[in-house]
């Protein structure tokens, strides 16, 4: 006979492997399912941190072809070696992998190896075996949209799949949606050599983002050599030998035009996966969008039933995942477990980086909230000025009457880092003068976020 558990995790990326590691440690007998090789799910293997890697490499050979120069260094002779770039980014992967491995073993949390299949309350089949449980959390995640007229074939169209393992640089890339995704993975390729184009539906690039740190983020990547073509949609594809052609038209109606490329990667979102769950047949509800329904303590309308990460509503986020992840394991040991969706950061690891916290100018505004701005330019930070990392700056929303900090949002050097000091101040409800009463070390980056905390009462020291 299978055995049973007390919780089967459906899902080994970071919502899955983390709920189940938590609950392992609050005493659970507990099972992971994965289908992949390898843990970690899509964040470790195909995405956050290979795409990482080649972010911090293709910097790093930006730095010395481009860079080094003003700081007095000479290098000659600069080669890319994109084969041991590419197999770096395996060793990256591979370590995070095997430290996924390491702590199930550590906290004797079962892999169970192959699809996962949910045959009623209590019942998770795996490999033709059924397995008992008490508890069953869905953490499947996401897949990339398609766009229908742009047959992926990951190799001249590709998803950020495809993207992370092309074999050579091409020549021209175009980048079909001005995301996050979209926006990291052409910034790799433009540093390699790639000429890259982006074509975004919207009139504006990252949306759902700050539109004036959109605007200006913008206007430094164009610097950096990125071609925009907003207000615009592709129709359809087709490849030959010598590339791709794109059609492509105006989004509000116009005369079509060709974009020819190498490589076209459709980055355009990313939808949950749910296929061969047995949700259906199990009467697992899903919402409009094929997300699973859920209520604010994670259940879905089967009792003993629970879901977290992409797979629910909500940001698309692997830290966000990872909270919920351990949220739902406290919940099912009996505790109180949360999640505070207000404040979950997002970051765009770029160069400069873009990242924020709460509401935007212009949520707030729909909201009919009162705000005041504090806003401080990393022009007139010290640490800046000497890393030679100017671009951007640092911006703080907080109510009208009560100062509370409600929204941050950050374009510049290390801006994935330093939001995490806006991220404390809304978790413990901080006003922008608390911030602003912080002593910070001089000469840091995080100095423009107290002075973007002291501009928000019109008293900024160094502006």
């Amino acid at each position: 006979m299978a055995d049973s558990f007390d919780l089967i995790v459906i899902g080994a990326g970071p919502g899955g492997y983390v709920c189940a590691v938590r609950a392992a440690q609050l005493g659970m007998k507990v099972a992971c399912v994965e289908k992949r090789e390898t843990l970690g799910g899509t964040c470790l293997n195909i995405g956050c941190i290979p795409s990482k890697a080649l972010l911090q490499s293709s910097e790093n050979f930006e730095e010395i072809a481009h860079k080094f120069a003003d700081h007095g260094i000479t290098v000659e002779g600069v080669k890319l070696d994109l084969a041991r770039m590419q197999a770096r980014k395996g060793e990256v992967v591979t370590a995070n992998t095997k430290g996924v491995e390491f702590l199930f073993k550590k906290n004797k949390v079962t892999w169970l190896k192959g699809e996962g299949k949910i045959l009623g309350q209590g019942k998770v089949e795996v490999a033709g075996t059924t397995y008992e449980t008490k508890s069953i959390v869905i953490a499947t995640g996401s897949e990339s949209v398609p766009l229908r007229g742009v047959e992926v074939d990951e190799k001249q169209v590709v998803t950020s799949t495809g993207a992370l393992e092309l074999p050579a640089v091409p020549k021209h890339l175009v980048v079909i949606g001005a995301g996050v995704i979209g926006l990291e993975l052409g910034s790799v390729w433009r540093r390699l050599g790639a000429e890259v184009t982006v074509i975004e539906f919207l009139d504006r690039i990252l949306p759902g983002m700050d539109n004036e740190v959109a605007k200006q983020f913008e206007r430094v990547l164009s610097k950096q050599g990125f071609k925009f073509k907003l207000g615009h949609k592709v129709t359809g594809a087709t490849k030959s030998e010598a590339g791709v052609t794109l059609s492509v038209e105006p989004a509000k109606g116009g005369e079509a035009q060709s974009i020819e490329a190498d490589v076209v990667l459709v980055a355009i979102g990313r939808r949950a996966y749910v296929e061969g769950l047995g949700l259906e047949a199990a009467g697992v509800a899903l919402d409009d969008r094929g997300r699973v329904k859920t209520d604010h303590h994670f259940a879905t309308n089967v009792p003993g039933i629970y879901a977290i990460g992409d797979v629910i509503v909500g940001p698309m986020l692997a830290h966000k995942a990872e909270d919920e992840g351990v949220a739902i394991a406290e919940i099912l040991a009996g505790q109180h477990g949360h999640v505070n969706y207000a404040a979950i950061p997002g970051v765009v690891y770029t160069w400069p980086e873009v990242a924020a916290v709460g509401a935007t100018e212009e949520e707030l505004k729909a909201a009919g909230v009162a705000y005041k701005v504090g806003k401080f330019p990393f022009t007139a930070n010290g640490r800046a000025r000497a890393m030679g990392d100017t671009d951007g700056f640092a911006k703080i929303l907080a109510d009208k009457t009560t100062d509370r900090v409600l929204g941050a949002h950050i374009l510049g050097p290390d801006a994935g880092a330093l939001i995490a000091e806006m991220v404390t101040a809304m978790e413990f409800g901080a006003s922008a003068e608390d911030v602003a009463r912080i002593c910070h070390a001089h000469p840091t980056l995080s100095e423009a976020v107290k002075e973007a905390a002291l501009a928000v009462d019109g008293r900024a020291i160094h502006i």
